[in-house]
C-alpha cells in the first residue's frame, strides 16, 4: 500500500515536472545585445519590436535587451551573437567590415537618403536575396531586420560653415565608414572617437564638425554646444541590422519565423515615422535656441550634394569587387539594390509615407 502511494506520487511529479517543461519550451527567450542607452526613437523601435513579439507569440517569444553595451560593445556584437553569447543583437557593419560586408552596402551614400525608403529597400535586400542570406549565414547569422541612423547631417561650432564640399578642406572632422573616406580625400582632417564623445569634442574644440543626425543631436545635446548645422542628407548609415543566432534561428518553427519577419517589417514604419517626425521637430527648433544656442541650419542645393555622391562612385566599385572576391554576385546585387531604393523612393513620391495614407 505504501509502495502504491510512493508509486502513484512518483507519476504525478512526473506528470507535472513534464506539464512544466512543457510550458518552459514553449517560453523562449532571447537574449539581446544593444549598445547604445534606452533612449531615442531607435530604442522605442527596438522596445516596440520587443513588445510586438511578446504580444502576437502569446509570451512564448521575448527579448530580454541589455542595453548600453552592457552585455556587448557594438565592436563584439558580430561575435557574441555568433557565438551564442547573445541570441540576437543590433550591428553596425561599420564594426565587423568583412565579415558583415554583404550589409555594408547600407552604408553607401545614395541621393536615396530618407529613413523609409532606406529601410525598406535593405529590409527587401536581405531578405528576399539568396546571395545575401547566404552572406550572413556564413558568419552564423541570419537578418531579422534593419535599422538606420537616419540621412547624414554635419553639425559645426565656433563660426566654421559648411555649404560645400570644398568647405571641408583643412577641418578637424569626425565621420564614420565610407563618409570618412570621402572627406578625407576632401582634404579634411579625419578625427576617429565614438559618437557618445562627439559633445565634448566639439565643446573643447577637438574637432571643428562632426556627422551627426537631426534625431542624434537632441539626444546627445550638442545644440548646447554647435553653432550650425549642414542639412546635406548625405545618404544614411543603413547598414545596421537586427541579427540571430543561425542555430536560434533554425530552433525557430516556420510560423515563428514568420511573426519575427512580419514584425521586423512593421517595425521599419514604426521607426521611420518616428525618426520622420523628429527631424521635421528638430529642425523647427534649432534656430529658436530652444534645444541650447540659436544653431543655424544651412540647407544644401541639389548641385552640393550631387558633387558629394559623385565622390561616392569609386567606393561602389570598391564594395562591389570586395564581394566579389568574395564569391558573392556584386555587381547584380548592387543594381538590385538600386533599383529598390528607386521603387521605395517611386513609391513615397506617389504615395506618401504609409502612415500618412488614408
Amino acid at each position: 500500500m505504501a509502495f502504491n502511494k510512493f508509486l502513484k506520487s512518483v507519476v504525478a511529479g512526473s506528470v507535472i515536472s513534464l506539464s512544466t517543461i512543457g510550458v518552459v519550451a514553449a517560453e523562449t527567450t532571447f537574449r539581446y545585445g544593444e549598445a547604445s542607452p534606452n533612449r531615442g526613437a531607435r530604442a522605442e523601435a527596438l522596445q516596440y519590436f520587443a513588445d510586438q513579439l511578446e504580444s502576437r507569440s502569446g509570451g512564448d517569444l521575448k527579448l530580454d535587451i541589455h542595453w548600453g553595451g552592457a552585455l556587448l560593445k557594438y565592436s563584439a556584437i558580430l561575435g557574441g551573437v555568433r557565438s551564442g553569447a547573445a541570441d540576437m543583437g543590433s550591428v553596425l557593419a561599420a564594426y565587423a567590415p568583412q565579415e558583415m560586408r554583404a550589409l555594408s552596402v547600407g552604408d553607401i551614400p545614395v541621393p536615396q537618403s530618407d529613413s523609409w525608403v532606406g529601410m525598406r529597400a535593405m529590409y527587401e535586400l536581405m531578405a528576399t536575396n539568396p546571395e545575401m542570406q547566404r552572406a550572413f549565414e556564413d558568419n552564423g547569422v541570419v537578418y531579422v531586420t534593419n535599422m538606420t541612423t537616419s540621412p547624414m547631417q554635419f553639425e559645426c561650432a565656433g563660426n566654421t560653415r559648411l555649404e560645400s564640399l570644398a568647405d571641408f578642406k583643412g577641418k578637424k572632422v569626425r565621420a564614420s565608414a565610407i563618409y570618412a573616406k570621402i572627406l578625407n580625400d576632401a582634404g579634411a582632417n579625419m578625427v576617429n572617437f565614438v559618437f557618445s564623445e562627439v559633445y565634448q569634442a566639439l565643446d573643447t574644440g577637438l574637432v571643428d564638425c562632426s556627422g551627426t543626425y537631426l534625431y542624434a543631436m537632441r539626444a546627445f545635446k550638442t545644440p548646447e554646444v554647435v553653432s550650425s548645422v549642414a542639412v546635406m542628407d548625405w545618404g544614411q548609415i543603413a547598414g545596421f541590422g537586427m541579427l540571430m543566432n543561425k542555430w536560434s534561428w533554425d530552433d525557430l518553427s516556420s510560423e515563428q519565423r514568420s511573426l519575427f519577419r512580419q514584425i521586423g517589417s512593421e517595425m521599419i514604419d514604426y521607426y521611420a515615422q518616428k525618426l520622420v517626425e523628429e527631424r521635421r521637430e528638430v529642425l523647427a527648433e534649432l534656430p529658436t535656441g530652444s534645444l541650447g544656442n540659436k544653431v543655424e541650419v544651412i540647407s544644401w542645393s541639389e548641385e552640393a550634394r550631387a558633387e558629394l555622391f559623385a565622390e561616392s562612385d569609386k567606393y561602389v566599385q570598391e564594395w562591389i569587387r570586395d564581394m566579389e572576391k568574395a564569391g558573392y554576385n556584386g555587381t547584380q546585387i548592387w543594381d538590385d539594390y538600386q533599383a529598390l531604393l528607386k521603387k521605395y523612393q517611386g513609391e513615397l513620391d506617389a504615395k506618401g509615407y504609409p502612415w500618412a495614407r488614408s
